[in-house]
């Protein structure tokens, strides 16, 4: 007898080939036919007019700390998906000493942007090694989660308050016998940071920023020496155009290890139309010496949340952080000097911008929420429409209402990339294999964006809008092709012995509603989140996880360790 029976419904089996009618039958957690079954069950859908898929794998998230108030992984569960890898960017939660509790936490509510009440109130510290944070989520998981092992978290152990600094040959060693027991642990590879925008919570330089090539390259070796492991990676280039010296470095990582590296974010707007290109080039070099560079793309457009008051990413824009940074007060007083409006507005759009330089278009911003009788009225008008009224220019306008709100005015900037050629570009990028779905960022920057719907606003647009992309190639994309890439065993696809990782949804409506900003974190803390729609029901191995859209609250997921649930993952 069955456990779960899934009943003509049709069938996208995550490979790219073409949809099929069948029924999918589910025991021990596992499919165990896929066609035409008559064998009873113990719980049947009947799957009419649905389509069925394999769960989605997002390959970048942060969920490290979320996991323990909220063991779903919400809302990335209710968005179908069913697999996460956290442990990104270089930052993790283990290994880590007691004295260095509150400067983790302090870092990671300054670089991921997770409310620092949520982490003192809603995670019970106490774990020291690797093994040990990992055994404190064994069992306790709605969602697969496999976790790479940090650099930052790493060289804080070994190095204490001096990893701010250059590591010696012994202390090198260290990290790199640090980094086998958390892989030996479970671990499933290695990521690590050099980018400019990452900075702990005293506005310094995390501590994989000081790392030599000879220090990454160690770790990386160590990384090929054990079976089912990968590479993640952060350098300036990713925020922009890499330099040469980036590209070597990248694909030195990976040829060492033998192993992938991917990076996160690859943009796409047609105002720059080489700059994909550029970017992607970087696994040319990679493959030349045997390895694999993968940048990750979201296909859709993430809506951010930004205030003056709160880090953001205006605090990324060139010398805006040494402003944004100041006491509000003293923040207040800088921002009605003209002096100072005229030279951060020239920094917006400077060389040095990169990609953050998009936020410049001041006018094209919304207004959000306001919190003064002056501003009343203005939630939801264009910057640009103000400031014509008040005769003055937007970023003035701009500047003068959030000062009426003691700077906490939400600014919605209006993406300048939604145009064809933009959208023209992203498929060219999708489809070419040096790229692959995912950056969404899941478990960070909670009050300011929330990339975690990106799976069904994307098969929402290849169903019912753009459709820039079939059915069966957009599912391959959100399923197998990352399943591939690290290597995970049994998952990705619909098929006999895969682990039951399922969703079914409604073609008619999926997708996911605007993003809402909802007080539910621990210590009373807000993110922004947004419903489901569309999604019949969610199986994490064999188990309904989620239910009309609607979390069901039962925690059936594995924590996923490297060599037991991957397999070895060769380049070349």
């Amino acid at each position: 007898m069955l456990d779960y029976l899934i009943k003509g419904g049709t069938v996208v089996d995550g490979t790219g080939r073409p949809a099929i009618q069948a029924d999918v039958g589910i025991r021990d957690g596992r499919t165990v036919a896929v066609g035409a079954i008559d064998e009873a069950a113990t719980t049947t859908l009947d799957a009419a007019g649905l389509i069925v898929t394999p769960g989605f794998i997002d390959p970048h998230t942060h969920y490290d700390a979320q996991l323990f108030w909220d063991p779903t992984a919400s809302p990335s569960n209710i968005h179908g998906v069913t697999t996460i890898i956290a442990g990104n960017c270089g930052f993790t939660l283990a290994p880590l000493r007691a004295q260095d509790a509150d400067y983790t936490r302090r870092m990671m509510a300054k670089v991921e942007g997770m409310p620092l009440a949520a982490l003192e109130n809603g995670v019970a510290w106490g774990w020291e090694t690797f093994a040990e944070y990992l055994g404190r989520l064994e069992g306790n998981v709605g969602v697969n989660a496999g976790f790479l092992v940090g650099h930052c978290a790493i060289r804080r152990y070994v190095m204490g308050t001096s990893s701010d600094g250059p590591a010696t040959p012994e202390q090198i060693d260290a990290m790199v016998a640090e980094l086998r027991k958390a892989i030996e642990a479970g671990g499933m590879g290695f990521s690590t940071t050099l980018s400019r925008t990452h900075n702990d919570g005293d506005g310094k330089p995390v501590a994989s920023r000081s790392a030599t090539r000879e220090e990454l390259l160690a770790l990386c070796a160590e990384v090929g020496r054990h079976e089912g492991t990968t590479l993640e990676g952060i350098v300036d280039g990713c925020l922009d155009s890499f330099s040469d010296d980036e590209i070597d470095l990248l694909a030195s990582m990976s040829a060492t290890a033998r192993r992938p590296i991917n990076w996160n974010v690859l943009t796409v707007d047609s105002a720059r139309p080489d700059q994909p290109g550029h970017q992607l080039s970087a696994a040319d070099r990679a493959a030349e010496l045997g390895g694999r560079i993968v940048a990750l793309t979201m296909p859709v457009q993430v809506p951010m949340n930004m205030s003056f008051r709160t880090f953001c990413a205006l605090n990324l824009l060139p010398d805006w952080g040494a402003i944004l940074g100041l006491p509000v007060s003293e923040r207040i007083e800088k921002l009605r000097d003209p002096e100072t409006r005229r030279f951060m507005t020239e920094r917006a759009r400077s060389p040095e911008a990169g990609v953050f330089a998009r936020l410049a278009d001041w006018g094209n911003y919304v207004i959000g929420d306001t919190y003064s009788a002056a501003n009343d009225g203005l939630k939801g008008r264009v910057v640009r429409d103000i400031a014509a009224e008040q005769g003055k220019e937007p970023f003035d306008a701009l500047v003068d209402l959030v000062i009426n709100d003691d700077l906490r005015t939400i600014l919605w900037p209006i993406p300048p990339d939604g145009d064809p050629g933009s959208w023209a570009l992203r498929k060219e990028v999708w489809d070419d294999p040096r790229s692959m779905l995912g950056g969404s960022d899941a478990g960070a920057h909670l009050d300011r964006m929330d990339g975690s719907p990106y799976t069904t606003r994307f098969l929402g647009d290849c169903l019912r809008g753009r459709q820039l992309e079939t059915l069966e190639r957009a599912v391959q994309m959100l399923t197998d092709e990352p399943a591939q890439l690290f290597g995970l065993k049994n998952r990705g696809r619909i098929a006999e012995g895969y682990f039951a990782d399922i969703v079914v949804l409604d073609p008619e409506t999926v997708g996911a509603d605007h993003a809402e900003l909802v007080n539910d974190l621990p210590g009373g803390t807000a993110r922004l989140i947004s419903a489901a729609k569309g999604i019949v029901r969610v199986l994490v191995n064999g188990v309904e996880t989620v239910k009309e859209n609607e979390a069901t609250g039962v925690l059936p997921g594995a924590v996923l360790k490297a060599g037991r649930d991957t397999d070895t993952v060769l380049t070349g």
